[in-house]
């Protein structure tokens, strides 16, 4: 006759994502996380102002290397993350549905829709200098040439009910583009963005270049808006009140800052805004030479 034993439940510690590794909260402090029924799911790390602070140091680290990339190596990485998705997609059906309250086929949409995003953004890194950038008509013997940049670090506030789908909305095009991101993950629903961060730890995905904090957008937020080593912020998951406040932080160091935009539907072609919110764009004038006696040029 054979004994039957009991296991006890291993329960998932979940930790932040700062540069490239997983570090608890800084303060110690962790928050209750339930499900859309209020049953506890974990406890999610409460970050701090210095894990904010530690998010911006390493996102600026990664810069260099992240925006002098080509942007077909940006591409391949992009896509690798998403191969990584869809390796885990059972883990994330079950996260999302639990955090957004959706029966296990609509999150399976859900968690598709989102893989399938990260796909799309690949594709665009190494087209979207084709879409904004080019040669300019001048009037003179000029080449004129118009260039799109990665803009720098970029704090991105995740919106707060689309917790996986709406979170890759938000990520994929600041970093397809060469910036690099400091992630405030919604407040209620953070577990699907923590366990991203394991994906992108285990991709081709240089550590810094997306941080992910989970926590009170209120708490942070105000820091990272003045955070004078901050160049850009998404508000996308901002209330009125709180994106009111950290535009004006934000006006102090003359950060660009892409306003809550109301998004019906997450499924939606989300087209290139979110791309080119974030970048700059150089022009540079060089002199045409001329050939020969009679004075063409080229």
């Amino acid at each position: 006759m054979s004994e039957t034993t009991t296991r006890l439940n291993v329960f998932k510690t979940y930790k932040l994502y700062v540069g490239g590794k997983f570090p608890r909260s800084e303060s110690g402090r962790v928050y209750e996380v339930s499900d859309s029924k209020g049953k506890w799911l974990a406890n999610a790390p409460l970050s701090s102002r210095k894990d904010a602070r530690d998010a911006v140091v390493a996102a600026r680290k990664a810069f260099g290397g992240w925006s002098g990339a080509t942007a077909y190596n940006r591409g391949q990485i992009l896509y690798r993350i998403a191969e990584m998705l869809e390796g885990r997609r059972e883990q994330f059906v079950r996260e999302v549905g639990e955090a957004e309250g959706l029966s296990k086929s609509k999150a399976a949409a859900v968690v598709d829709a989102a893989i399938d995003r990260w796909v799309w953004y690949a594709g665009w890194t190494d087209k979207i200098a084709q879409i904004v950038g080019g040669a300019n008509p001048v009037a003179g013997p000029f080449f004129n040439l118009s260039t799109p940049e990665p803009t720098g670090v970029v704090t991105v506030v995740a919106p707060q009910d689309s917790s996986f789908l709406g979170l890759i909305s938000v990520i994929a095009p600041v970093i397809a583009t060469g910036n690099t991101a400091v992630v405030i993950a919604s407040e209620k629903a953070p577990l699907p963005a923590l366990s991203l961060g394991e994906v992108l730890a285990t991709s081709d995905l240089p550590g810094g270049v997306v941080n992910i904090l989970s926590g009170k957008a209120s708490e942070m937020g105000p820091h990272l808006a003045s955070h004078q080593d901050v160049n850009a912020i998404d508000l996308a998951g901002a209330g009125t009140a709180l994106a009111k406040e950290l535009e004006i932080a934000a006006a102090d160091n003359l950060k660009r800052v892409l306003r809550p935009q109301p998004v019906d539907d997450w499924n939606a072609d989300p087209g290139t805004s979110r791309m080119t919110a974030f970048l700059e764009t150089k022009t540079v004038w060089h002199p045409t030479g001329s050939l020969g006696s009679g004075g063409s040029s080229y």
